[in-house]
């Protein structure tokens, strides 16, 4: 077997498995209940994370100014999702808000 064949498995067995390892034990594992209820808060956790970076931080600088089209499209998503629960609608007038916004500003 020549080393390129040896290194392209090598490489495989390196990606593949420790993607494939955590989704083949996990039905086996059982977690205690408080884990399973501090886990159902990851997803709303990371997307916060990426919205605030992308809404306030432009470049590495603190963008906390009214002409950032950003901040205004995250406060009337945010206020369509309190006023209602559709995803689409929320979504749909962030970005309304925002193209509306980088035009005016």
């Amino acid at each position: 077997m020549s080393i390129e064949i040896i290194l392209i498995v090598a490489m495989l067995a390196v990606t593949y498995l420790p993607r494939m390892l955590p989704f083949a034990l996990a039905s086996r594992i059982r977690l205690p209940m408080w884990m399973q209820e501090a886990m159902s808060y990851v997803p709303i956790a990371v997307l916060t994370v990426i919205i605030v970076q992308t809404s306030l931080f432009k470049q590495d600088q603190l963008q906390l100014t009214l002409t950032n089209p950003y901040i205004w499209a995250a406060f009337a998503a945010f206020v369509v999702a309190r006023i209602q629960a559709k995803l689409f609608i929320t979504v749909l007038s962030g970005l309304i808000v925002f193209f509306i916004a980088k035009l005016m500003l």
